[in-house]
């Protein structure tokens, strides 16, 4: 079968996807880490028992001039992680009064509660 075609098969494009998220789980790195990651993988058949062979069949080469189209799907597997990423919380300490019925307390006893509050990154 003709590789070009091969490449251009949306069920291929997204086997190769997903060998990148599978590589990129196993070792949160990017680009070119990634690659040392994704050549173990393959050369163990770790992925579904592919090896270098059948990850070319679904669009995944490792040669020289592969690297581009490989580096492109690693970026985008990398950016859509960071924005599945569950945001930071930080915890803010404030000041709570007892409730109505409570012993009095001195300032210095004030009890503090922590509210949760969504941090952008």
């Amino acid at each position: 079968m003709d590789s070009r075609r091969r490449q251009d098969d949306p069920s291929d494009s997204n086997a190769a996807l997903d060998f990148v998220r599978f590589c990129h789980r196993r070792k949160r790195v990017s680009w070119p880490e990634l690659y040392d990651e994704m050549c173990h993988v393959a050369g163990r058949g770790l992925y579904h028992g592919w090896g270098f062979g059948e990850l070319a069949e679904h669009g995944i080469a490792f040669g020289l001039a592969e690297m581009p189209r490989l580096a492109g799907l690693v970026a985008e597997v990398v950016a859509q992680d960071a924005e599945r990423r569950p945001r930071l919380l930080v915890a803010v300490m404030a000041p709570v009064p007892l409730a109505s019925g409570a012993q009095e307390e001195t300032p210095e006893e004030t009890r503090r509660v922590g509210a949760f509050v969504g941090a952008a990154r």
